[in-house]
């Protein structure tokens, strides 16, 4: 098990939290800046930024959660037990987040970019208790097919997505959203139009708005 560095903003002795998962190639601190604009609207919560487990194959001033093939030359096999290891330390960093606040698993809430969102829609859906919300941006879900059988709860899942991504197809949003129709869970979509591999205002504020709903007051 790998210990995952992180930085903190927000609340000192918080009523929620909120877990940052960045992307392929950046670190925690390239998302822990979304605190500033959320924290007016979620007092009493604590933001969390994690960084990933390794050094990024692609880029090697950032981190990733596990090895993309078409992107660094890795195979298959490296990348699916690369998200499995991952999944571990997340879990791990989560589990530790809880304890050390009190708090339950319902004042948790994951938001994830890009690779970041594929580790929320991972691990969320196979944790023992659900999560207040999940928030998956510019992201898939990996090994759909596995959803129904592996799922344990099923927490609210918010998809938001560009249609103009070039980096994870605008599809993946519509594939993603039936799977978890399909498995029962509650989910939600906003398209962010016009807008690339990246996080609009306008998908910004509907996270905001998701998350406001599903926290602790």
């Amino acid at each position: 098990m790998r210990e995952l560095q992180f930085g903190r903003q927000g609340a000192e002795t918080p009523t929620s939290l909120v877990v940052f998962l960045h992307g392929y190639g950046a670190d925690g601190a390239d998302l822990l800046g979304l605190a500033e604009p959320l924290a007016p609207h979620l007092p009493g919560t604590q933001f969390l930024a994690p960084d990933a487990p390794e050094p990024c194959r692609g880029n090697p001033f950032g981190r990733q959660w596990f090895p993309i093939p078409r992107m660094d030359g890795s195979t298959e096999a490296e990348a699916r037990a690369g998200l499995l290891a991952a999944a571990e330390d997340l879990n791990a960093f989560l589990d530790a987040r809880l304890a050390e606040t009190g708090l339950p698993a319902s004042a948790l809430a994951l938001v994830g970019f890009s690779q970041g969102a594929m580790m929320s829609l991972q691990i969320a859906p196979r944790r023992p208790d659900p999560v207040a919300a999940v928030v998956a941006i510019s992201g898939r879900l990996l090994a759909p097919e596995l959803l129904i059988g592996e799922s344990r709860v099923k927490p609210p899942v918010l998809l938001v997505h560009g249609d103009q991504d070039p980096v994870v197809p605008f599809q993946e949003m519509g594939l993603a959203g039936n799977a978890l129709v399909n498995a029962g869970f509650e989910t939600y979509a906003h398209v962010m139009k016009g807008t690339g591999h990246g996080i609009a205002p306008d998908g910004l504020g509907v996270a905001m708005s998701f998350l406001k709903d599903r926290l602790p007051a």
